[in-house]
């Protein structure tokens, strides 16, 4: 049973940095795509950055590019999105996805298999 769970959100100034993790366990192997979507109030989930599989290949959404970075760790099945330069249009809940289908070329689409709970960025003054 795979279970993702995220960490590490909170409150922040605009212009400020945070890093959200995701800590996956229960997973068969290390053949798994990971990815960020947020979800903010009043709107759809939109997804943010993704992760292949030992390949090093990632995506970004055009909203994020250049500010955020995605990245892991295969030792401790962390999944981390480092997020600079924040913006109140950033606000939202974080939510980590998993799927082994897509991991030598991740995507940015809905359709992963696993998902965690989320964890809350509120960029505010």
């Amino acid at each position: 049973q795979v279970q993702l769970v995220e960490s590490g959100g909170g409150l922040v100034q605009p212009g400020g940095s945070l890093r959200v993790s995701c800590a996956a366990s229960g997973l068969s192997s290390d053949y798994y795509a990971f990815a960020w979507f947020r979800q903010a109030p009043g709107k759809e989930r939109e997804a943010v950055s993704c992760i292949s599989s030992r390949n090093g290949y990632t995506e970004y959404s055009n909203a994020v590019k250049g500010r955020f970075s995605i990245s892991r760790d295969y030792a401790t099945n962390k999944v981390y999105l480092q997020m600079n330069n924040l913006e109140p249009e950033d606000t939202g809940v974080y939510l980590c996805a998993a799927d082994p289908n897509r991991f030598r070329r991740c995507v940015l689409s809905d359709d992963y298999d696993y998902w965690g709970q989320g964890t809350q960025v509120i960029v505010s003054t």
